[in-house]
């Protein structure tokens, strides 16, 4: 088991309560930047009698170090959540073994509609895009909105980015935190400033200040831009009109990931029909 350092205690679960449930004995190696979650589970699970010993190890080591756990035909099964160049690298490493991955994502959010009207739509849109500073995979990195209500809704979205308080997540107002670390800021600032030499236009944010990234809203961004092809892991998010449903149920399938999708509509038709043809899950 291999997990990642965004949510180092709820995705260290996903992967221990079953094995604990069938009774499968595991080695888990927590992300070396978060580890300290995985050791506390661990010692609650020291404390149980009625795991015998050797139920489990928790093994923080760098990622060269547990390459182990990725070759060692002793193990039979390696799951694993994280990047997709990193996944897919172990999967070629992994043998016979089975594996399971949870990787990246670049997620596509569709506004056909105001659901239920535009402050509860704008809401949601904050939410996905920017919470947590958005270090999640399944951050709504593009949206897609219908033209005859792009303006309205990109003009109320950047009035209430603006609002967003940016420091200290102690602070329980803070809603932007820093990100893991400042070189992973350094990335995303790069990814932005790359996407405007392409054309594309920044709408509201844009900077970093150390490690933290202000919430960036883009449009006009090239297909062929960084931030629009890969998982930005980052406050950002990219904006694009559309004039046909079906149209922006394709272009949210343009993308080499498919973890997850959101959808605004009043037409359960549509609704059906984003369920049937959108690339995710």
């Amino acid at each position: 088991m291999i997990s990642p350092w965004n949510f180092p205690l709820n995705l260290v679960a996903h992967k221990v309560a079953p094995a604990l449930a069938v009774g499968c004995p595991f080695v888990l190696k927590p992300s070396s930047r978060t580890p300290i979650s995985a050791l506390m589970l661990g010692q609650i699970l020291a404390s149980c009698k009625s795991l015998p010993e050797g139920a489990f190890s928790i093994l923080p080591c760098s990622r060269e170090d547990s390459d182990a756990l990725t070759t060692d035909d002793r193990l039979k099964l390696l799951t694993f959540t994280g990047s997709g160049n990193s996944g897919w690298n172990m999967k070629a490493k992994a043998g016979k073994k089975k594996v399971v991955m949870e990787l990246g994502g670049n997620s596509p959010c569709i506004v056909e509609d105001l659901v239920p009207d535009l402050q509860g739509t704008v809401e949601r849109l904050v939410q996905g895009g920017f919470y947590q500073s958005d270090q999640s995979c399944i951050h709504m990195q593009r949206l897609y909105v219908r033209q005859q209500l792009y303006s309205q809704v990109q003009g109320a979205l950047v009035d209430a980015v603006k609002k967003l308080k940016m420091g200290n997540p102690h602070e329980e107002d803070t809603f932007i935190g820093p990100i893991i670390s400042e070189p992973a800021a350094k990335s995303i600032e790069d990814g932005i400033q790359d996407a405007v030499k392409m054309g594309g236009r920044i709408v509201v944010g844009g900077k970093r200040n150390g490690a933290f990234i202000e919430p960036t809203i883009l449009d006009n961004v090239p297909l062929e831009a960084g931030v629009r092809k890969e998982e930005i892991f980052g406050p950002v998010v990219l904006m694009y009109s559309y004039r046909d449903f079906k149209e922006a149920v394709h272009e949210a399938n343009n993308t080499h990931y498919g973890l997850q999708a959101g959808v605004f509509t009043t037409d359960v038709n549509k609704a059906f029909y984003a369920l049937d043809h959108i690339q995710v899950g």
